[in-house]
């Protein structure tokens, strides 16, 4: 389970290449790749850029009609995912 206090980072070998809302990332050091579609692409880039998971979950909630414990699932299934692939780190703030 994913500690939504915590913030994601991304390791220095990982590529993110975006193409018509899609995008491939890929661990140069692994080669482990996983590709996103447009709703996990927009989770990418605000769980890259938000000071803590929780605060991305919050603003992906005002930007998506769907229930609270929903969205929260596929964030932690995402997150997890990317974390099996070594494409993000979890770091505490």
């Amino acid at each position: 389970m994913v500690n939504f206090t915590c913030r994601v980072t991304v390791p220095e070998t990982v590529l993110f290449r975006e193409l018509d809302g899609e995008s491939v990332l890929l661990n140069l050091d692994t080669e482990s790749y996983l590709g996103l579609n447009e709703v996990g692409t927009r989770m990418w880039a605000v769980l890259t850029t938000s000071p803590t998971i929780q605060a991305a979950y919050d603003e992906l909630q005002t930007e998506y009609d769907v229930a609270p414990d929903v969205l929260r699932q596929d964030m932690e299934n995402l997150l997890d995912q990317m974390l099996e692939h070594g494409l993000v780190q979890i770091v505490e703030v």
